[in-house]
């Protein structure tokens, strides 16, 4: 069936269970859907796996628009939790499951979970400063003879294994429509504290139509492997519910992403579609530099969003693999890509136009549209924008209008119509009354022979002046600094930018502090 033609019946009964496992179960149950460092799955036996889940939370009590909290690593847990929370009806709550126990804390109280699902690597941490009876049952997946049992947060705690039916009934997926509620999202928290971003059933097919089907091409024979999460946005789509809507498989690894654990993945299973973040083929590229073997012959697509990616990466990249990277644009609250490259038509340091389905548009402070070349503030509007931030009704109505996000992003548009991401809004800097854009230096320094990572940040000096400041982190090659290696970066940067955008101050690191998901958290760089 065309995709058109289900998207059409999106708005009477929908439910994401039904339309991205069950209906390619149905059509092709014996191909391989899930594949990677854990076990395989059939469409078939992953549909079985989901429908025991959905069997069980419902047996459990679980209703309609309860919370079911998913603290798992990328595996066929995590899928058939998902959703097989969706096909009662409950609401999927996806977090990472190397979290802090502040953070586990603060997930529990804003979404308001009854259920959660922990996987036993995660359980100590979980519970360290959870409240005390937090939840009516803590199902623990993978449990080990030392896996504590946290009596105190949770009325009854089961062991996945245990607590799943043996015997596999018909589940009555519950009658869901596309406008009802079917997850949450937890920003990454690059700004601060993490907030929850509410999700609709239909959500999912838009992203699926508009970005996958209508840039990426996405087919039956496709193999994904993306290196962001499941838990993520952009891992979520990429990981799970792309390849289940082709048909296609997914390569999942549990493991923290590294640059030695991904060319493995690579080279082991061989994906034709490959998502990542910056900062991973930046690492990928560094590793390749050092002598380590990354077998990217199989990979007819890479793609890169989450940050911007810098021009010198792309380049390199290219020249190194053969392969020109897509570079998008999303965001937690739009679910999934929104401007994109489109394959042949790349161009370096652009994030390229709309995705089809979306609209965008660059106003300044006053909300008025700016002209090609300047830079303003992008507001984006799709069928795939988030309802709600969850218990926050004040960002909500700070964060859209009349059907518009506010990104928080800067961008400009150049005069052919491409986009170029300038930083994040709280991120620019005004330097002897001029806005400079952390990006743009940040791309001209890792055109430098011995940078190979980097992020500038606004820092008031002694006397209250902004003053960009660049921390870098170098290319393994590169010798500690010494000897004026500042000074040369410094000049270096003075032939390719005005001298009130360069940095005066470098401050070599060995890492630049991320998300769990791989963004820079400038704010905690600007805090030094």
């Amino acid at each position: 069936m065309a995709v058109e033609a289900r998207s059409a019946q999106a708005s009477a009964q929908f439910n994401i269970a039904d339309e991205f496992l069950s209906r390619p179960a149905a059509a092709h149950p014996d191909r391989l859907a899930i594949l990677g460092t854990g076990r395989k799955y059939t469409y078939a036996q992953l549909d079985q796996f989901t429908t025991r889940m959905a069997q069980s939370l419902r047996f459990a009590g679980c209703q309609p628009g309860d919370r079911v909290l998913i603290v798992l690593p990328d595996s066929a847990e995590f899928v058939a939790a998902f959703l097989g929370a969706a096909k009662i009806g409950a609401i999927a709550v996806p977090v990472n499951p190397h979290a802090r126990a502040s953070d586990y804390r603060h997930y529990l109280a804003n979404c308001g979970a009854r259920v959660a699902m922990v996987h036993s690597s995660a359980v100590g941490e979980f519970a360290a400063e959870a409240p005390t009876k937090a939840l009516d049952l803590l199902v623990i997946v993978d449990p080990k003879s030392d896996t504590p049992r946290p009596e105190r947060i949770a009325r009854k705690i089961v062991a996945l294994d245990d607590w799943l039916h043996a015997k596999t009934c018909s589940v009555q997926t519950h009658l869901t429509k596309a406008d009802d509620v079917a997850f949450f999202l937890y920003t990454s928290g690059s700004g601060g504290a993490a907030k929850a971003a509410v999700h609709r059933h239909g959500d999912m097919l838009t992203t699926s139509r508009n970005f996958a089907e209508s840039v990426l091409q996405l087919r039956a024979d496709d193999r994904l492997y993306s290196v962001s999460k499941l838990y993520f946005a952009y891992g979520l789509g990429n990981g799970m519910y792309f390849p289940l809507f082709f048909g296609a498989s997914t390569i999942l690894n549990p493991e923290r992403p590294n640059a030695m654990e991904i060319a493995d993945t690579i080279n082991r299973f061989k994906p034709t579609v490959f998502f990542a973040v910056p900062t991973f083929y930046a690492r990928l590229l560094q590793e390749a530099e050092r002598g380590m073997r990354i077998d990217f012959s199989s990979v007819r697509l890479a793609v890169s969003a989450g940050e911007a990616l810098p021009p010198e990466v792309f380049e390199r990249f290219r020249a190194r693999f053969g392969i020109e990277i897509l570079d998008g644009i999303g965001s937690t609250e739009m679910l999934h890509v929104f401007l994109s490259s489109r394959p042949g038509k790349v161009r370096a340091g652009s994030c390229g136009d709309q995705v089809p389905g979306y609209e965008v548009k660059i106003l300044d402070d006053a909300d008025v549209p700016v002209p090609d070349g300047e830079v303003g503030n992008l507001w984006v509007k799709g069928a795939s924008a988030f309802t709600e931030y969850w218990q926050n009704a004040e960002l909500t109505a700070k964060t859209k209008h009349d059907g518009w996000v506010v990104t928080g992003d800067k961008f400009t548009r150049d005069a052919d119509g491409y986009f170029h991401y300038c930083g994040r809004s709280d991120d620019m800097m005004k330097v002897a009354g001029m806005w400079v854009s952390p990006g743009e230096v940040e791309n001209a320094l890792m055109g430098h022979p011995a940078v190979s990572e980097c992020a500038v940040v606004g820092q008031t000096d002694s006397v209250g002046l902004v003053k960009p400041v660049a921390y870098i982190v170098l290319r393994p090659s590169v010798i500690r600094p010494g000897g004026g290696l500042d000074s040369e970066i410094h000049g270096w940067l003075r032939t390719r930018m005005p001298q009130f955008k360069c940095p005066h101050d470098f401050r070599f690191v060995t890492e630049l502090p991320k998300t769990s998901t791989g963004k820079i958290q400038r704010y905690l760089l600007r805090s030094q």
